[in-house]
């Protein structure tokens, strides 16, 4: 079988967020799918099965199976070379190539009002402004970006926040971006992703409300760091970025 890791929403290798990638013949079992994402480490490893239309496409965090993934999407789709049909546990997922890389069109996960979480524990130097939660996500709103930045979070309390995934967002401190976040996963294996494509499916529709404008850039300010461009789509949110192959091989075991 063949793999390849390939670093995401970045033109820059070592940057951006790695993924692993799986091409498959046929469908596999999924404990021998999670044993190769403990093994690979990677936030996400990606299994597609490239003999069927739409592509069956699953993705695996070192512990668990998830519904939906970004970075690992746009893996994929680069790996196979850009416009690609993929069936998921999240529905079926079209991406195309675009002026500005790969386009994907997902569900998008607008986060709602949730006031009655204290999140000081888990978050002690950030200043909070709002909480809000989505189908998937806890989103954490503060006006101070350096502190978004910055952040350091306490991962014992903050995977006992949320069963999946914690979001740390605030506006915008450089030129060409709107606003900047960090996504906090220790629950499900990943104590920081480098950069989410599922994250921006709720910082799209959240940002695009408080900014007035439909079509955005965030930056996730990770050490590795990304930058995903945004446009809501109805219903769906359209990520578009780049990726870099930095590794080709061969999967024996």
């Amino acid at each position: 079988m063949q793999l390849y890791v390939v670093d995401s929403f970045t033109d820059t290798a070592f940057r951006g967020n790695p993924a692993a990638v799986v091409l498959l013949d046929e469908p596999a079992d999924e404990h021998w799918m999670q044993s190769v994402a403990a093994e690979m480490k990677h936030a996400e490893t990606a299994f597609v099965v490239t003999t069927q239309d739409p592509k069956p496409l699953r993705w695996f965090t070192p512990t668990t199976e998830v519904s939906l993934c970004g970075h690992a999407t746009l893996a994929t789709a680069h790996v196979l070379g850009g416009s690609q049909t993929f069936a998921t546990a999240s529905g079926e997922l079209r991406c195309a190539r675009s002026g500005t890389g790969i386009d994907m069109r997902f569900p998008a996960d607008p986060p709602t009002r949730f006031a009655d979480v204290d999140v000081s524990r888990a978050l002690p130097s950030v200043p909070v402004t709002e909480v809000r939660r989505s189908a998937g996500f806890l989103l954490v709103v503060s006006d101070d970006t350096a502190a978004v930045r910055s952040c350091e979070p306490d991962f014992d309390v903050l995977a006992g926040l949320h069963p999946h995934s914690v979001i740390v967002t605030g506006p915008s401190d450089t030129d060409g971006v709107d606003f900047v976040s960090r996504m906090f996963a220790p629950a499900i294996g990943i104590p920081e992703d480098p950069v989410t494509g599922s994250a921006h499916c709720v910082l799209a529709p959240y940002w695009a409300e408080r900014l007035g404008r439909g079509e955005l850039t965030g930056e996730q300010a990770s050490p590795r760091g990304g930058i995903v461009r945004t446009r809501l789509d109805g219903d769906h949110v359209v990520l578009s970025g780049t990726a870099v192959t930095v590794v080709e091989g061969t999967l024996v075991a």
